[in-house]
Formats: structure tokens, C-alpha cells, sequence
């Protein structure tokens, strides 16, 4: 089942929630892979997503965006996938982005705690779509967010960086 989606930069609608510690998600999680694309920052993007069962079937999603930057795609990505993984299943969200994995196994507290504001005292960059990432992880406690290295040969990984090249390209092409 694919999802296109347009996506404009939205409000913050999900507000960031207290942090919850997840547990490692065992043998029967589902693996959900995401990545992100944009030809130039800003540019056209697009995004794609496969959640892998335990049994190996695959269900692809994926997005193009008009006007993007290569680090909100890479956070849309990531937001598609845990909207595709149900409420109360362990998973294990894979990305090769440490812009999105780094976000949320280590800097989110720093960010909350400090009023959205780094280090220089200036608002994080896109801390609307971090706030969603953030709600989402944290209705899915059983969600594990994992970073593995890009170009490394892990097939699913390949294939969503494949398919979001695809989408930025699709993306780009609508413009013309």
C-alpha cells in the first residue's frame, strides 16, 4: 500500500510529551526503515518507508515533497514510518540519518529542557516536525529508534534510499 502526500510545513500540532524509555524490542518486532531525499536544500524531495513483519513481508510507503530541505525529509520519513507501525507492537525504527536517530536518543531532553533553543540560544530548526516525531515515538513505547549506516549494504536500507531518490526526482519533474 503506497501513501503520496504532499506535505507543506505544518504547524505543531502534537506537542512533545514527557520522555518514556522504551524496552528492546524482541525477536517478533516489526523493522520499519526510513529515509529521506531533496534534490539541492532547499529543493524537491521525497521520502520512503518499508515496514518489514517478522515473517518478511514488506509494506512500502512513500511520499514526494515539493519544497524541502534534506533534513525534513529525512524527518518526514521517519514520522511516515512510525505512523505505519500499530499502537502497542514492538518495532525497531531504522534510519540512516543521525540527524533523526541522534535527535531522538540523545538530544531531545537538551532541546525540551532549554525551550527548543541550541546551544547559541537559537531556535532548533525544524522543531515543528521534531515535536511530532517526538508525540509519535512516545505513543509507541514499544518503538526502538536505531541508526545504521547508509550505503552499507543492509537491503532495506538501500531500497528506501532508492525509492525517496525516486520520489525527490518524481517531486522535481511535477514542478516542470
Amino acid at each position: 500500500m503506497e501513501k503520496h502526500h504532499n506535505f507543506r510545513r505544518p504547524g505543531s500540532p502534537l506537542q512533545p510529551a514527557a520522555i518514556t524509555y522504551r524496552e528492546n524490542p524482541d525477536d517478533k518486532a516489526l523493522a520499519a526503515y526510513s529515509d529521506g531525499s531533496s534534490l539541492g536544500n532547499p529543493g524537491p524531495g521525497g521520502w520512503a518507508v518499508i515496514i518489514v513483519s517478522p515473517e518478511g513481508k514488506t509494506r512500502l510507503c512513500r511520499g514526494t515533497i515539493q519544497n524541502t530541505t534534506s533534513g525534513r525529509a529525512e524527518l518526514l520519513a521517519a514520522i511516515n514510518a512510525l505512523l505505519e507501525l500499530p499502537r502497542g507492537t514492538p518495532a525497531t525504527l531504522r534510519t540512516d540519518s543521525q540527524y533523526v536517530s541522534e535527535a531522538v536518543n540523545t538530544h531531545r531532553r537538551q532541546w525540551e529542557a532549554s525551550g527548543w533553543r541550541n546551544g547559541k540560544g537559537l531556535p532548533i530548526a525544524n522543531n515543528d516536525l521534531f515535536a511530532a516525531l517526538f508525540a509519535l515515538v512516545d505513543a509507541r513505547p514499544g518503538v526502538v529508534v536505531e541508526w545504521v549506516q547508509g550505503h552499507a549494504h543492509d537491503p532495506h536500507n538501500a531500497l528506501v534510499d532508492r525509492l525517496a531518490r525516486a520520489e525527490a526526482e518524481k517531486a522535481r519533474a511535477e514542478r516542470h
